[in-house]
């Protein structure tokens, strides 16, 4: 079980990105697994928020390109998306108690990381470093072998 972080989705879809083979390759074989693995609803908004955006892609996807794309990932057979459960509170304030400095864009990533606590997860796919911040992770950067 484990997470994909938005950046490697982003450079799975943008082909004239750094990193597109890589995350690319990766991301089709997780689509074909039947292992569990998961993104969040805040992963997805994120994505849709950076592939549009004209100042972060060369060539920017319309929202119902992007959308497509997450479409399709939502059929692969192991994916789901990780939602609250009525623990995230306390889960929360355990996490701002054991990652000092929790505070402006830290926060996004820090709700993944309370959504993958809650569910037991640890492993997370991304090349964000601020995720090695929560020492409860197994960071993944496919790029680095």
């Amino acid at each position: 079980m484990f997470v994909v972080d938005t950046n490697i989705l982003i450079y799975a879809a943008d082909a004239d990105g750094v990193g597109h083979g890589p995350c690319r390759k990766a991301l089709e074989e997780w689509r074909r697994q039947q292992g569990a693995w998961y993104i969040t609803w805040g992963i997805v908004y994120e994505f849709l928020r950076v592939t549009t955006h004209a100042k972060v892609l060369r060539n920017p996807w319309t929202a119902q390109q992007a959308w497509k794309f997450i479409q399709a990932l939502l059929q692969s057979p192991g994916l789901d998306i990780l939602l609250e459960t009525e623990r995230h509170g306390v889960i929360f304030e355990q996490v701002c108690q054991e990652v000092p400095y929790l505070s402006g864009n830290l926060i996004h990533d820090a709700h993944t990381a309370v959504l993958m606590r809650e569910h037991g997860i640890r492993r997370v796919y991304t090349r964000d470093t601020d995720f090695h911040r929560f020492p409860f992770l197994e960071v993944v950067d496919p790029l680095q072998k």
